[in-house]
């Protein structure tokens, strides 16, 4: 049982990056967190929403040697849950603060160094949406988001224009045929953005993903959009 540890502290253009672990009484367990300035990011108490990315984002893809491209590193469950699928070819991770990376590398997170081990495995440093800017021509099966807290809760206001047509376009043009957009969000139940995705994907949905919250003793909620090309 650890109290409290501070296991990072970096400063960085957003603000001070820290990686935490403590002992969360009610859940009986260590917890890992990542906090950006003011904004808390990640808790390993809640992973359900994460992996869920992955493994609904994946069930809407067919086909083997997926290609799939992960926006955001944090704790690496979504990454973890698309590599546990054999037909997943390469996941490549793009994650902003190199930091995080180091994390993965130095093992400093729940997961040790299993993504950094993993063959099929990529972490690159860049900001996501600026790398998506530089693609040309389809190349994913997937690609699955899971950087600001919703579609109009960004963790930086340079985020704001992916959420509209002209950027999601963008997008949807990178993906082979068939392939799925999916992006997770900390919102209850579907919002506008689900209108967006259907203007420009073929179909578009949003489904809710409910968990135990053993800080409130209730179920707890987020939703993964998801947009098929």
């Amino acid at each position: 049982m650890i109290p409290f540890e501070e296991l990072d502290y970096r400063p960085t253009a957003m603000g001070p990056l820290v990686l935490r672990r403590r002992w969360v009484q009610a859940a009986g367990r260590d917890v890992h967190e990542v906090l950006l300035g003011d904004e808390h990011l990640m808790s390993s108490l809640f992973v359900e929403g994460e992996r869920a990315l992955a493994t609904l984002g994946l069930d809407g893809v067919e086909g083997a040697d997926l290609q799939v491209l992960v926006g955001g590193l944090g704790l690496g469950h979504t990454a973890q849950a698309a590599l546990e699928q054999s037909r997943v070819g390469s996941v490549e991770v793009v994650e902003a603060l190199a930091p995080v990376i180091e994390w993965h590398r130095e093992g400093l997170t729940p997961l040790g160094t299993a993504l950094a081990d993993d063959p099929r495995c990529r972490l690159t440093q860049a900001d996501f949406f600026a790398f998506l800017r530089r693609q040309t021509g389809p190349t994913w099966d997937a690609v699955l988001l899971d950087i600001d807290h919703a579609p109009d809760r960004w963790l930086a206001p340079g985020h704001a224009d992916f959420y509209g047509v002209e950027a999601l376009t963008r997008l949807r043009d990178r993906l082979k045929p068939g392939g799925v957009f999916a992006m997770w969000s900390d919102e209850a139940a579907p919002g506008p953005f689900l209108a967006v995705l259907e203007t420009v994907f073929r179909d578009a949905d949003g489904r809710t993903v409910a968990f135990p919250n053993p800080l409130t003793g209730e179920a707890s909620a987020c939703i993964i959009y998801r947009g098929w090309a």
